[in-house]
């Protein structure tokens, strides 16, 4: 298992090629108002990566249809969901859980509330 401090790297090209950028904004960012932009330069390389923030629009950010209408972006939700698959089975296996979670506050000494 690595840890944070010592991972492999994909580049902005892939993340969004294959699909990653595309899910993780239509599963999470989107129905938060916020949307992850990744603008990937003539170069080939990714020019500054925003989060735009809609977060007072009531109904978040949607993909256009038209968009989310292709082969192309099946594929992508396919490929990721395939992931989304794979990886919490081991995980459980190895570490207990899918979502590591955030440890509760140490309880103050005396019996009061933390």
């Amino acid at each position: 298992m690595r840890k944070i401090y010592d991972p492999e790297t994909i580049t902005f090209e892939d993340f969004r090629n294959q699909g990653y950028l595309q899910e993780v904004n239509r599963q999470f960012f989107h129905p938060l108002g916020l949307s992850l932009s990744i603008d990937i330069g003539a170069d080939r390389k990714a020019n500054p990566v925003m989060i735009l923030d809609c977060r007072d629009d009531p109904e978040g950010i949607i993909f256009d249809e038209s968009l989310l209408d292709s082969d192309e972006s099946r594929q992508k939700a396919r490929l990721v969901e395939q992931e989304q698959r794979e990886h919490p089975a081991s995980r459980k296996s190895k570490l207990g859980y899918i979502i590591q979670s955030i440890p509760e506050a140490p309880k103050k000494k005396g019996g009061g509330k933390a």
